[in-house]
């Protein structure tokens, strides 16, 4: 019997998954999208219209993945599996079991390890030397359930936001592609978390790249490159000023951030205040 399977996305991220799908020769029964006028300034925001009526799926333009439309959207069109993938509302325990087999999302962490908010700018900030994907069984807590399969990103002291982007990106299009077959044809293997190992990653906002006298060179070097494009960008303040710095040269052999003093040399800004 053919599975049926929905996906609800709004970011790039899981537009790449939907046209990995297709590309492999596989098929969707249902689209499911924010309303248009929703979370438009949202990092890599897009559209599913095109896509829907180039394959001819129905597409569902929604407030919240847990409104009753979205449940008896699953129900009429009899879904197996529903992908999640980029949508930061947490799926309630009504519409995970919905779909006969429950629902898959993705996250841009190794997990057990940073569950939680900003999983692209926390890894360059605290420089780690590696992070990955992750493809995952959701359950009712936030990035807790059983693993499908993961796949690992290096990392170096010069990657940044928009480079780490990208690699999430074709590791997300990776593990749609590797697992796929397993997941229609419903013969996944599941791997549960190690607690032991978990840790939780906060949200972030765009005061949060604040350039401050008195932090490190290296604490800085991290931030500019953890939230630059496609993020709100790193900045500091000076007297009436706000200088956004996409990216910068830093001097190593300081210890200590002396703004605009030659310690700190932006190489592409813009002046927003």
């Amino acid at each position: 019997m053919k599975l049926k399977i929905a996906f609800a996305t709004c970011v790039q991220l899981g537009l790449s998954c939907i046209e990995e799908i297709y590309r492999i020769g596989g098929n969707l029964d249902l689209l499911i999208t924010l309303k248009d006028e929703k979370a438009k300034n949202k990092s890599g925001r897009i559209y599913l219209d095109d896509i829907a009526i180039e394959h001819n799926a129905p597409l569902l333009k929604i407030d919240n993945i847990n409104d009753q439309e979205v449940l008896n959207a699953l129900k009429e069109y009899q879904i197996d599996w529903l992908f999640i993938i980029g949508w930061s509302q947490i799926a309630k325990k009504d519409v995970l079991k919905i779909p006969t087999y429950g629902c898959i999302g993705m996250h841009p962490t190794l997990l057990p390890i940073g569950r939680g908010r900003a999983p692209i700018p926390w890894p360059i900030i605290k420089g780690l030397e590696e992070t990955g994907v992750t493809m995952f069984k959701l359950d009712e807590g936030v990035d807790t359930g059983d693993i499908i399969g993961q796949g690992v990103i290096k990392l170096d002291k010069n990657t940044t936001a928009t480079e780490l982007y990208q690699k999430v990106d074709e590791m997300h299009i990776t593990l749609i592609s590797k697992y796929w077959d397993d997941i229609v044809n419903n013969n996944i293997t599941l791997a549960k978390q190690n607690e032991g190992e978990a840790t939780e990653w906060p949200g972030r906002k765009p005061e949060d790249g604040e350039i401050v006298v008195g932090m490190t060179m290296d604490e800085a070097d991290k931030l500019v490159r953890a939230v630059t494009h496609p993020y709100p960008g790193a900045f500091y303040n000076n007297g009436d000023k706000t200088y956004r710095i996409w990216s910068a040269k830093t001097n190593k052999d300081e210890g200590e951030i002396k703004l605009r003093d030659g310690y700190l040399i932006p190489i592409d800004y813009v002046i927003e205040g």
